[in-house]
């Protein structure tokens, strides 16, 4: 053979067409992808029965030139296709038998020509090497990637995908045997043991990977093994999705790029295992949906994300629900996103009520159902105290988030109290209409007397509310002193959980639920009111020992030690809800003054 443009030396000796007719000079130049390959016509016509059909049609006779376009595997495929012609060795890899299967298709070199030809070997190492290997199965579907449609039509990728998925499985059940071993050794041993395959898979295009992961989950591959593949593959894929485009104006046209990213997301969406028990860690749901709203995947695909995600939201931490706005002139975070998160949780909520039957409850103070509502209840207030000092937090957003949750999913309003303070003091330009519509929100009686105390002496607050605080504040204690403390409401309660006559089962049942809703809630807060009477009857003893120094009346003294407990002053605030590190310093921060 002789590259006549890049062999300059007019000796043509050491190309391998000249060592096996040395004494015939070529006499046909072919051409493929611009490269020509000066060659003879007997060794080429005998195995391929596309040119030795192009030679038979020429209407010239003496037929010196033939071009082959869009030959499959380029020059280097036809280079190795030609030394098969001529009879000379080379080996057969996994690097190159899927573009040589794809020449010899394209060269029609089967056994109508010659036994054992191209197409005849090229399926025996497909057969015998390949698909008995899974890792080899996954270098050769890769290599298909850029020898489609032809390779498709062939049936290469499907042979090299049914492979894989086989040889997983297989994998699989020698992996279960050695898994017992695994055991009793580390973690890192574990997950080598289970996830060996996962780093080979990440090397395929997304519509090769759709196909593969799809045909090992009808094979039975474990969905643990699953969702590790899928998070590799999205963390390999899309690390290249970063801050630098958040908040970024000129990202009106996405390119080329994020379109490729776009449509990785939309498809490991779809590959999420279905079933409610997955183990999804929430932190990965949250990742590919910061994602889907960077790349502006389709609302199917974010919707889908954020229903995963309501399903097991009372996990979730503060920081996972801090999304980035990408908007132009919107608030700093996603508030939206996170509003529809908690209508998908409530909705979860209610056809975990509704799948109860018969009238005897089997909630109790410890339910999953009441336990997870107060955890979210308790994560939403500190997701409203994280954003509400973000200047550009409209109060129509700040209202929808405060009221997407019900009355009940709070015990105690400190929470909300400490978020809406917040808010107050990062608008100031806040009229005084909307500081009362804001405030409603805060249930005085729900307050605890470390809240009381400070909102007593908040200036931020409307008159009227801290007037209804005070008022509060005089008959708990009143209440307290008289030791008949929520007897009367608890009273109201259980009286007006006797059903009418005149409702139906249905309705009688639904009101039952309610009713003893409320109850759970109320007996909450009589622990928490206990826990502020014993802390109130140390400080009125040390008020009474106090009585000759000070002249202070029994209530100035109450009042005093309430001020010294006060979670709302300085460095000294009580245990928050969140744990980590990091929440704990922007509680800090943003603590009210």
């Amino acid at each position: 053979m002789v590259w006549e443009q890049s062999v300059p030396s007019p000796n043509n000796s050491t190309s391998f067409p000249n060592r096996i007719f040395s004494d015939v000079a070529g006499d046909i130049t072919i051409v493929v992808d611009g490269e020509s390959f000066l060659l003879h016509k007997f060794p080429l016509v005998a195995p391929s029965g596309k040119i030795r059909k192009l030679v038979a049609d020429a209407k010239n006779a003496s037929l010196s030139k033939l071009e082959l376009a869009n030959f499959p595997g380029g020059p280097e495929a036809f280079e190795l296709a030609a030394k098969f012609c001529y009879g000379l060795n080379f080996e057969i890899t996994t690097t190159n038998v899927a573009p040589l299967r794809c020449a010899a298709e394209y060269l029609e070199m089967t056994e109508d020509y010659r036994e054992e030809n191209l197409v005849q070997r090229t399926e025996t190492y497909l057969t015998q090497v390949v698909c008995q290997s899974l890792d080899k199965s996954v270098e050769v579907l890769s290599a298909c990637e850029s020898l489609l449609p032809l390779a498709d039509e062939i049936g290469i990728p499907d042979r090299c995908i049914g492979a894989i998925a086989r040889n997983a499985c297989r994998e699989q059940l020698v992996s279960g045997l050695s898994r017992l071993d695994c055991n009793s050794g580390s973690l890192e041993i574990k997950d080598r043991c289970l996830e060996w395959w996962v780093e080979d898979l990440s090397v395929l295009g997304i519509d090769f990977y759709h196909r593969v992961i799809s045909a090992m989950v009808q094979s039975g591959v474990r969905t643990d093994s699953i969702v590790a593949s899928l998070m590799h593959y999205a963390q390999t894929s899309l690390k290249g999705i970063g801050k630098p485009q958040i908040w970024n104006p000129a990202r009106a046209n996405p390119s080329i790029g994020e379109n490729g990213q776009k449509a990785i997301v939309e498809s490991l969406v779809t590959l999420l295992p279905t079933e409610k028990s997955s183990s999804i860690p929430l932190s990965f749901l949250f990742g590919m949906t910061r994602v889907a709203i960077m790349v502006d995947a389709t609302l199917a695909c974010r919707l889908e994300l954020e229903r995963r995600i309501a399903y097991r939201l009372e996990m979730a931490l503060l920081d996972d629900l801090l999304i980035p706005s990408l908007q132009t002139g919107d608030s700093l975070f996603d508030v939206d996103t996170i509003h529809r998160i908690l209508v998908h949780f409530l909705q979860r909520m209610e056809e975990e009520e509704n799948e109860e039957c018969g009238y005897e409850s089997a909630e109790g103070m410890g339910s999953p159902s009441h336990g997870s509502l107060l955890k979210v209840g308790r994560l939403v207030d500190a997701y409203l105290a994280e954003i509400a000092p973000d200047p550009y937090l409209s109060l129509a957003k700040f209202i929808a988030m405060i009221e997407v949750l019900p009355d009940y999913a709070r015990v105690i309003d400190d929470g909300l109290y400490r978020a809406i303070d917040i808010y107050l003091k990062a608008h100031p330009m806040l009229s005084e209409h909307e500081c009362k519509k804001l405030c409603r929100y805060i249930d005085c009686q729900k307050l605890s007397q470390e809240a009381c105390n400070h909102a007593a002496q908040n200036d931020r607050l409307p008159v009227h509310l801290v007037v209804r605080v005070l008022y509060f504040e005089q008959l708990r204690l009143k209440n307290a002193l008289s030791g008949s403390c929520g007897d009367g409401l608890l009273s109201q309660k259980m009286s007006s959980g006797v059903p009418s006559a005149a409702m139906s089962p249905r309705d009688t049942y639904a009101s039952l639920r309610r009713e003893n809703r409320d109850l759970k809630l109320e007996i909450s807060r009589m622990r928490v009111r206990l826990s502020d009477l014993e802390k109130e009857q140390v400080v009125m003893k040390q008020g009474m020992m106090e009585k000759s120094s000070g002249g202070k009346t029994l209530l100035t003294s109450i009042s005093r030690g309430f001020g010294r407990m006060g979670i709302f002053k300085g460095q000294e605030g009580g245990k928050q809800h969140n744990k980590s590190g990091k929440s704990e310093r922007r509680s800090k921060r943003y603590s009210v003054s």
